[in-house]
């Protein structure tokens, strides 16, 4: 397995596929680098070079008990970049991946960057607050908490199996086998890290750190995401970044990379070259 490891002493796992200019991916919450794997086969036999890690918590990542918010993830992936000493470099990031884009970004700048997509994305900030009307209710993230920490399993099942996929949409075409590996990358998460984890997606506001962009930026999101509603998320965050370009997918849910992998895959495609 490859591995780099982090200042608290964390083994961060990831893959590495293709040869050219990188492309780094950051997966949503509870899954990990497999979740990318229909981009990174496209892209690398494209003529990129795809490398995508678990976040630590995750997948084959160690479980540390401490460091589970998004300043550390962010560190994390630039411990990545830094290690494989990456430059002109395209940061991915789905979910609360591109959470830990945006924050890496905040924290640590573009210098080794040459471009950033926000897919399905949580900036700039989940939750409902004064200033933020269009967020979630707090009692939508306890109520996830509370389901993870009675069953995580039947979680991890009833999440894809309804709004991520918009399988509850009717006449949508259910996949067993995608609910099937929703589940499995969610039980490869340590429990409290992916517990942990639910308050960093959901309470960080990254206002500031979409303001620091300054390289070009796709942000692409369905019209029909019921896990991070398009509102709050990539119409504000347009506002935000400014050399930023808005694709919305008409009737998409939150899992596009699964949904509308040829169409994501294509528009990643254009982007890169653009």
């Amino acid at each position: 397995m490859s591995t780099i490891t982090t200042k608290d002493g964390t083994q961060i796992y990831y893959k590495d596929w293709g040869v050219g200019q990188p492309i780094v991916f950051s997966h949503g919450w509870p899954l990990n680098a497999d979740s990318w794997e229909s981009q990174m086969v496209f892209l690398a036999a494209n003529g990129y070079r795809c490398i995508a890690h678990d976040r630590r918590g995750h997948g084959r990542s160690g479980q540390s008990w401490n460091g589970n918010d998004m300043n550390t993830y962010a560190d994390d992936l630039a411990t990545l970049i830094e290690t494989l000493n990456l430059k002109n470099a395209v940061v991915v990031g789905f979910s609360a991946g591109g959470g830990e884009a945006a924050r890496y970004i905040g924290r640590h700048g573009t210098k080794r960057l040459a471009k950033v997509a926000l897919i399905s994305a949580v900036p700039p900030l989940m939750l409902k607050t004064e200033s933020n009307p269009g967020g979630l209710p707090l009692d939508v993230f306890d109520t996830l908490r509370a389901k993870s920490l009675a069953n995580r399993s039947q979680l991890y099942k009833d999440i894809p199996s309804g709004p991520f996929f918009g399988f509850n949409r009717p006449g949508a075409k259910v996949s067993q086998g995608t609910i099937d590996r929703f589940w499995m990358q969610g039980m490869q998460s340590g429990h409290k890290n992916a517990f942990d984890c639910i308050k960093a997606f959901s309470e960080t506001d990254f206002t500031e750190d979409l303001k620091k962009f300054d390289i070009p930026t796709l942000i692409l999101h369905g019209d029909d995401d019921q896990i991070v509603p398009i509102g709050a998320a990539a119409l504000a965050a347009v506002k935000l970044v400014k050399e930023a370009a808005l694709k919305v997918y008409p009737g998409a849910p939150h899992g596009v990379a699964d949904t509308h992998k040829d169409e994501l895959n294509a528009d990643l495609l254009a982007f890169l070259k653009s």
